[in-house]
């Protein structure tokens, strides 16, 4: 490298440095950028490396490392190799690990308004989700949650509204889906449960061969870029769609307080910011990504079909039966269901004017 370049890019890194320190929140706690430490944190998490949801830990550890000039280093791991797909809350919580990428409806038998921070069956899109999260009270509320279990909480992630699933056979009414062995987690799993079907709870590198040697006959994961990827289309021919249960799904990242605490006020932003980037780009790759792979598919021999109106009228009834339930059973459930559902209520209707009424006549045939 030229002598000028070495000045030049010297300068900009302490500019960029002295930019960071003076920005800060801590700027006034006597840190400069010269003084802060070499941070190594684990993170696990509940994803195969070859999916697009496994780009959130990524964009994570990736930003984190190039915005403190590689001091702060995030070493993310795949689902299974630290701890189980499900485990990841725990292994936070317990501090074996001092971060997790994963999605809060794994936990709902910890804490049933957990399933908020994912997605609510027949709930909000994407952009209304982020909405509730960021500016209406959603990501506050869920905090208040984790509280509990020692853990500091950012959305971190989203997979767009999900397909309705990979079957074995067709599924025409709700008697078809009477005792169907089916892998679908969150409200959304305990919504088919109310229909007659065997809920089973896999992670998501179990459900290829599950669904391929019929141990179940119907698996939901997120859609088709990822789906294929897993090779469901080779083990279901029939593509079910809208996934009613999912239709914003956002991932999280889960630290432990702890190890939170003793970060530096700089590096604290920093994470923030990254998990930011994580959640606005993953459902932006989705997005991008998506129907190109549904064209695949379907070239391939998958077979798309649409749920019936009968069996998304019976699986609507049914979520409002599984939350208001809920809501009856649990207080912090009722008290976010009640808030989120106002929130929800408000959005519809200026959506119902800006966006559906865009959307129906630009996508019509």
């Amino acid at each position: 490298m030229k002598r000028r370049e070495i000045i030049k890019k010297a300068a900009i890194t302490t500019a960029t440095a002295a930019t960071t320190v003076s920005c800060s929140p801590g700027a006034n706690s006597g840190t400069t950028a010269g003084s802060l430490p070499n941070v190594r944190w684990r993170m696990a998490t509940s994803w195969p490396q070859s999916l697009i949801i496994y780009s959130g830990p990524e964009t994570i550890a990736k930003r984190v490392k190039e915005m403190t000039d590689g001091r702060f280093i995030i070493t993310p791991s795949v689902g299974g190799e630290l701890v189980g797909a499900t485990e990841v809350l725990d292994a936070v919580q317990t501090g074996s690990v001092q971060c997790g990428h994963t999605a809060s409806y794994f936990y709902i038998g910890k804490n049933p308004a957990l399933a908020f921070a994912t997605s609510i069956p027949f709930g909000l899109t994407p952009q209304q989700q982020n909405a509730w999260l960021y500016h209406g009270g959603g990501q506050k509320a869920i905090q208040e949650i984790y509280d509990n279990f020692n853990i500091v909480y950012f959305p971190a992630g989203n997979s767009g509204t999900q397909m309705g699933g990979w079957f074995k056979r067709e599924i025409n009414s709700v008697a078809d889906l009477k005792g169907l062995k089916m892998r679908i987690p969150g409200l959304g799993g305990k919504v088919m449960a109310r229909l007659g079907v065997n809920v089973q709870v896999l992670p998501g590198g179990e459900i290829f061969l599950a669904l391929e040697r019929g141990a179940i006959d119907a698996a939901e994961w997120v859609g088709p870029y990822d789906d294929e990827k897993l090779g469901l289309n080779k083990a279901a021919k029939f593509y079910y769609y809208p996934g009613w249960w999912e239709p914003g799904s956002t991932l999280d990242v889960l630290v432990n307080r702890s190890a939170w605490e003793k970060l530096p006020d700089e590096y604290k932003q920093v994470f923030k910011t990254a998990a930011y980037e994580a959640n606005i780009d993953m459902l932006a790759r989705y997005e991008a990504l998506n129907g190109e792979a549904l064209s695949k598919l379907i070239k391939g021999g998958t077979k798309l079909v649409a749920y019936s109106d009968d069996i998304l009228q019976a699986a609507q009834k049914a979520s409002v039966e599984e939350l208001e339930d809920s809501a009856s059973k649990d207080a912090t459930f009722k008290k976010i269901y009640e808030q989120w559902k106002d929130f929800r209520d408000n959005l519809y209707n200026w959506n119902r004017v800006n966006e559906l009424t865009f959307a129906n006549f630009v996508t019509k045939k």
